[in-house]
Formats: C-alpha cells, structure tokens, sequence
C-alpha cells in the first residue's frame, strides 16, 4: 500500500514553475511569468520559445512532478 509523503519544497517550486509557465503560455498570459521568463532566458542565454504545445507538456510535467513527489521517497 502506498503512504504519500509530502515533496520536497525544491519539487514544489520547480512544478509551481512549469505550471506556471505553461498556464501563462496555453490558457491565459500572466505578465509577471513572461518577464521573468524573458530574464532568466537572457540570463543564460537562450533562446527558446514556449510555443502552445510546450505549454501544455509543462502542465502535465509539473503535475505528474507533484504526484512524484508525494509518492516516491526523496524526490
């Protein structure tokens, strides 16, 4: 049977991030998310574009990241 544990506070910021990202790119833009997205791209010097499908593989990665998470030990 499986117990859930609580997930680490670093799973839960980087999931919080790709949800985040892929709500403000596929369902409605967040202005805050662009920005930051725009700097930490410009900070590392990258270049990629979040295009409609990328948003929604986010979404489903930081769920499925959550869920990990709660369910395997030490993630």
């Amino acid at each position: 049977m499986l117990h859930p544990n609580a997930p680490r506070m670093v799973t839960v910021v980087i999931a919080l991030a790709l949800v985040l990202v892929g709500l403000s790119a596929s369902v409605f833009p967040i202005d805050l998310v662009n920005v930051a997205l725009d700097y930490v791209q410009s900070y590392f010097g990258t270049n990629f574009e979040v295009t409609t499908q990328v948003a929604w593989v986010f979404l489903l990665l930081g769920d499925a990241l959550l869920v990990a998470g709660c369910l395997l030990p030490g993630i």
